[in-house]
C-alpha cells in the first residue's frame, strides 16, 4: 500500500472518510448499451461533502481506501485537485476501485454498481488514524461506509469513539441504501449511530423506515430525544430543526430550475457544516445548507455544481448572475 501524499502538518476541521468511485456516464441522453462514448468522473457522498466545504474555504480532509489502478488516480488526483487534504487515503494492490455507471434515458436516471470486494469495503479500524481525527472539531460520517462490509461498519463505529474520546464532534447522515444491506441489519446500525451524534441530518423517508412509522408527530418525538441537533429532511416545501425538543420550520430555497437532482443532500449538509464552522446559529446553518442544495440541482454531476465562497456571497447580496 501507499499514502495518497504527503501528510499535512494542519490538521483539517472537518474530517470524512467513504467510499468515492469512478464513475462513467454516457455525454447524451442516450443508454449506456447504445453510447460508444463514456464520460468518466467520480462520486461519493464524503467526498462530495468534503469538495463542499473545501469551495467555500474551509480546511477539509478526505480518506478512504482506493484500488492502485487507473480510476483510484483519477479520484485521488481529482480530490485533491479540489483541495480536500488526501493525506491519509490508501491507494491498495488489494482490490480495485469501486465503480458506478449512470444513465438518464427519457428523463429517467439508472444507476449500476460494481463495488462489491472494492478496495474501501477492506477498511477496517486498524486503518484508521487517531491523532487525524483528534485534530478535527468535526467528523462527517455517513451510513453509506458501515453498509460495504463488516469490517467497514467497526471502522465506522471505531471513528465515531476516537472522536468522542477527543472531544470532536460528530455529524451523521444515515444516507439509507437498502442495496447494499437489509432493513434489519440498517435500523440496528443506522439508529444506534443516530444516538452517538451531535448532528444528525436524517430525510423523513428514511426515518419512515428506520422508525416503522409514517406518524410526523411519533417521529419528531423520538428525535426529540436525541442528544443530537437533528435537521429532518424531506417536508414538502420545509426544512425541520429539532433541538433540546423545540421544533423549527426552515423553508426550502427555491431552484431556479432543477438539473439533476444527485448530490442535493451532500451539498445541504457541506452549506449545514460551513455554517457551524463560522459560528452560525443552528437555524442559519440550516439555511444555508439549504440554499446550497438548491445550488447544486442547478448544475449536472454529484459535486460539479457546488459553489464556492464568492458564489454564495453573490446570492446571500441578492445577485442573480453567478459566473461558473
Amino acid at each position: 500500500m501507499e499514502q495518497g501524499n504527503v501528510q499535512s502538518p494542519i490538521y483539517p476541521d472537518v474530517v470524512t472518510f467513504g467510499e468515492s468511485m469512478a464513475l462513467l456516464m454516457p455525454d447524451s441522453g442516450k443508454g449506456i448499451e447504445y453510447s460508444p462514448q463514456l464520460t468518466a468522473s467520480f462520486g461519493g457522498a464524503e467526498s462530495n461533502v468534503a469538495i463542499g466545504l473545501a469551495r467555500l474555504g474551509h480546511r477539509v480532509g478526505w480518506f478512504g481506501r482506493l484500488g492502485k489502478d487507473p480510476f483510484g488516480r483519477m479520484v485521488l488526483k481529482k480530490i485533491r485537485g479540489e483541495g480536500v487534504d488526501v493525506s491519509r487515503a490508501v491507494l491498495s494492490s488489494e482490490a480495485p476501485t469501486g465503480l458506478m455507471l449512470r444513465e438518464a434515458v427519457s428523463g429517467k436516471a439508472s444507476v449500476y454498481y460494481y463495488r462489491k470486494n472494492s478496495a474501501m469495503s477492506l477498511m477496517k479500524p486498524g486503518d484508521l488514524a487517531e491523532d487525524y481525527i483528534a485534530g478535527a472539531k468535526i467528523l462527517h460520517v455517513t451510513g453509506i461506509t458501515p453498509a460495504l462490509s463488516d469490517s467497514c461498519k467497526e471502522a465506522v463505529i471505531a471513528a465515531v469513539r476516537t472522536a468522542k474520546r477527543h472531544g470532536v464532534k460528530v455529524c451523521f447522515d444515515p444516507n439509507l441504501r437498502l442495496k447494499l444491506w437489509g432493513i434489519g441489519e440498517a435500523r440496528e446500525t443506522l439508529l444506534a449511530l443516530a444516538e452517538e451524534a451531535d448532528y444528525f441530518l436524517p430525510g423523513l423517508d428514511e426515518l419512515q423506515l428506520l422508525y416503522e412509522t409514517e406518524d410526523f408527530d411519533g417521529i419528531v418525538e423520538r428525535l426529540s430525544k436525541l442528544r443530537a441537533v437533528t435537521v429532518l429532511k424531506g417536508g414538502d416545501d420545509e426544512t425541520f430543526l429539532i433541538e433540546g425538543g423545540r421544533v423549527s420550520s426552515v423553508p426550502f430555497v427555491k431552484a431556479e430550475r432543477v438539473v439533476d437532482t444527485i448530490g442535493a443532500g451532500d451539498g445541504f449538509c457541506a452549506g449545514f457544516l460551513s455554517g457551524i464552522l463560522q459560528g452560525k446559529s443552528h437555524l442559519e446553518a440550516v439555511e444555508l445548507g439549504s440554499l446550497l442544495g438548491s445550488l447544486v440541482v442547478q448544475a449536472p454531476g454529484d459535486w460539479e455544481g457546488l459553489p464556492t465562497r464568492e458564489e454564495v456571497d453573490a446570492v446571500l447580496q441578492g445577485s442573480r448572475h453567478i459566473e461558473r
